[in-house]
């Protein structure tokens, strides 16, 4: 079920949604919604990262394993090549 929340902006970013929703032909309602929207997705995104970062760092400081710089320098080599190489242990 959806619920309404209230959001308090001032003059001039509310203009600024009239504006580019006129542009866009949407409501300022729809511009919010799909800023909100996007804005957590790259948020969770980045903590999704943060939190598999840190345990591939913990990872390390417990094994030592590391990626052999040889493998690193063939993988940055094929991107460079602009082939979409995959990252596989």
């Amino acid at each position: 079920m959806a619920e309404t929340l209230g959001i308090k902006l001032d003059e001039t970013t509310k203009a600024r949604l009239k504006a580019l929703g006129a542009l866009r032909d949407r409501s300022p309602h729809w511009l919010m919604k799909a800023a909100i929207e996007r804005y957590l997705d790259e948020e969770e995104e980045y903590e999704r990262q943060k939190r598999e970062d840190l345990a591939e760092w913990e990872d390390y400081q417990l094994t030592g394993n590391a990626i052999p710089h040889a493998r690193v320098r063939e993988w940055l080599g094929h991107l460079a090549q602009g082939k979409r190489a995959q990252w596989h242990e």
